[in-house]
């Protein structure tokens, strides 16, 4: 297998996702779930991810889709990059082992059928309010955050950009 149809291989459909961690379960796996945008990746990105991975077997990226960043209410330029290539971005991070698309407001369906053990957010969330909380924590998992590394937002990198 190529290098670049293994990154291919690692962004799935939520009923792919499903066959894929049943079986990572089966096998005595702990699944860690967070999600994001990930429009520019950078620094604060590649270690948040790796940290994440740290947590568990088997990391899970469910990246917002186009339609679903516009909603968010980021700024009108955004996303600067499709949701293909953001995937595939997250999915070239030797940290990640799956990568879905999510097109709703929040990823609440999602964890609720994936049901990781590990749930994990930015530490700009407090746990009891990170969405999946009460799935992931009824079914015996935790709920972590990452602290971010300081000066590294895709916010502050888009200003950067236009003041130059």
């Amino acid at each position: 297998m190529s290098k670049h149809s293994s990154i291919n291989d690692k962004i799935v459909s939520l009923s792919q996702l499903l066959e894929k961690i049943h079986s990572d379960k089966q096998n005595g796996k702990k699944v860690v779930f967070t999600n994001g945008c990930f429009d520019i990746l950078h620094k604060g990105h590649v270690d948040y991810l790796a940290k994440a991975a740290d947590k568990g077997d088997v990391l899970i990226v469910a990246v917002n889709t186009d339609d679903s960043v516009k909603r968010l209410g980021k700024s009108p330029s955004r996303p600067i990059q499709d949701q293909e290539a953001r995937a595939y971005l997250i999915a070239a991070l030797e940290s990640v082992s799956y990568v879905t698309l999510f097109n709703e407001d929040t990823p609440k369906e999602l964890i609720d059928a994936i049901v990781p053990d590990v749930l994990v957010k930015g530490s700009d969330y407090k746990p009891e309010a990170i969405v999946g909380y009460d799935t992931v924590i009824k079914n015996g998992g935790t709920v972590e955050t990452i602290d971010f590394i300081e000066g590294y937002s895709t916010t502050a990198i888009e200003k950067k950009i236009k003041a130059s």
